[in-house]
């Protein structure tokens, strides 16, 4: 296990702050030097409403205090995580999603900080981020789903069972960190992360970013025992397919609280969303959905600028269930690109908003330099335009095929979100912000989280204790992670 010094955020915890927004309150009275007034009793002080303030219930609730942890494993302290599995194992693993899509279950020994677990459960983990996965791929760099009770019941690290292994977009993965971190701080459910140490089979450790699976724990922990979680898929939306639960096969994956409820719920959700008229729609959404929430949401996805979320194009969401309120509220999931970052793969370092270029982009060929264009034809030789057939005379574009046929990826997957590559779209995201008081809201939020998570200094004291971790670890200098950690820093205005 790796040592750092105490972080910044665990010094400031005792001054760390409760309330932020008071309902009501304009944003003149967030100012940087009241976010601290509040003395915290606790590692994890959450905010409350003053009573006085005639007020039902706070606007925004920002909740402060030590890192987390995943499982045991503390949040501020870098960790290692050793693989070891057979070679053969493996490949065949790869050659049956690579013709397939599907993603086999392998076993393999793991190692957490010096304590080995063998007969454990690994399979491959993502979507986007497997597109060009390969045997060259060293595996210390890919994304896992690693579950230590897969194959031995009740095998478990101190009551951690299920580890995700996330996909770098840069060298350090500060960014999702930050951003898991500020979504906590707002109020909503998030993963907690652990920067670890990673290699496979004795090779050489990568740095990676390994979060909470939301599981069954998970959903006790974040919601308690009374509900159940969907996983939207990549290659679904939230559109309504009828009441048959065989049509939601490849759209949603319910992840926990089997014994709970089915999928008929989410599919009632889904017929309402899609069908209801405007003005019922307005009316009973806040029946069906935690509206404040959801608000909320979006204006975290906003302020971490990340594009990949609901309605982008990995459809990227869980929902969770009350089965006792029969009320869902959306979950933010896969942040990796949070804060601008462009997904480069292979962990290297991805390209923020901002200004900066990645490594090695002074060394590209003039243009005329490039191979093969002086090949080219010259534009007198190309055909005349007029040589063109009449576009009366070109087939029907109603006999092409429909859109809905074309090839798909292995799996069934037709891209990303199955929409857009470049981009997405979300029924509930459109309706919803297309009503005024509920578009206000998001713009409120906005404001008002701005405030209270970036004008304060919290977001920047998240990075520094995130930079500090990265760097405990050894495998990234302090240079690496002071340019990822001022991307970020950029965009909070720190």
């Amino acid at each position: 296990m790796f040592d750092i010094p105490t972080s910044p955020l665990r010094r400031a915890a005792a001054a760390a702050l409760a309330l932020i927004v008071l309902a009501g309150c304009s944003t003149a009275d967030v100012a940087a030097d009241d976010v601290t007034s509040g003395a915290a009793t606790s590692d994890d002080a959450t905010a409350t409403t003053d009573e006085n303030d005639g007020a039902d219930d706070a606007d925004v609730v920002v909740s402060t205090g030590s890192f987390g942890a995943v499982g045991t494993l503390d949040s501020a302290t870098a960790h290692s995580i050793e693989l070891e599995f057979d070679d053969d194992d493996y490949s065949a693993m790869l050659a049956t999603y690579t013709s397939t899509g599907d993603k086999e279950w392998i076993e393999a020994t793991i190692t957490i900080d010096g304590e080995t677990y063998e007969q454990v459960g690994i399979r491959l983990k993502g979507n986007s981020s497997l597109r060009a996965v390969g045997s060259d791929d060293d595996p210390a760099t890919i994304p896992w789903l690693i579950k230590l009770d897969k194959l031995v019941d009740g095998q478990n690290h101190d009551g951690l069972t299920d580890l995700v292994v996330r996909s770098n977009s840069t060298e350090t993965a500060i960014n999702e960190a930050v951003a898991l971190e500020l979504l906590e701080a707002a109020g909503l459910a998030s993963q907690d992360a652990i920067s670890v140490a990673f290699s496979v089979n004795g090779g050489d450790a990568a740095l990676r970013l390994v979060i909470e699976h939301p599981d069954d724990t998970w959903m006790s922990e974040e919601f308690g025992d009374d509900g159940a979680l969907y996983k939207a898929e990549s290659t679904g939306d939230y559109s309504y397919r009828g009441n048959d639960p065989d049509a939601y096969d490849d759209v949603f994956d319910q992840e926990a609280g089997d014994d709970n409820a089915d999928l008929d719920p989410l599919i009632d959700f889904l017929q309402f969303v899609n069908e209801s008229d405007d003005e019922t729609f307005a009316a009973e959404l806040d029946d069906w959905l935690d509206v404040d929430a959801f608000a909320t949401y979006l204006a975290m996805q906003d302020l971490i600028g990340n594009f990949d979320d609901i309605d982008g194009p990995g459809n990227n969401s869980y929902l969770f269930y009350d089965t006792e309120a029969e009320r869902f509220t959306v979950v933010a999931w896969d942040h990796n690109l949070a804060f601008g970052v462009q997904n480069v793969g292979d962990g290297g370092p991805g390209q923020m908003p901002g200004g900066g270029e990645r490594p090695g982009t002074g060394d590209l060929p003039e243009p005329g330099d490039m191979p093969g264009m002086g090949d080219l034809p010259d534009p007198g030789d190309m055909p005349d335009v007029r040589d063109l057939p009449d576009p009366g005379d070109l087939p029907d574009m109603g006999d092409l095929p429909d859109m809905g046929d074309r090839p798909q990826r292995p799996g069934g997957e037709t891209g990303a979100g199955g929409g857009d590559p470049m981009g997405g779209s979300n029924v509930l995201v459109e309706r919803f912000t297309a009503v005024d008081d509920w578009s206000r809201l998001v713009d409120e939020r906005t404001t008002e989280l701005r405030a209270a998570l970036y004008d304060s200094g919290l977001a920047a004291d998240i990075v520094a204790t995130w930079t500090e971790t990265v760097v405990s670890t050894g495998l990234v200098d302090q240079a690496t992670a002071d340019a990822d950690a001022a991307q970020i820093l950029a965009m909070v205005g720190s």
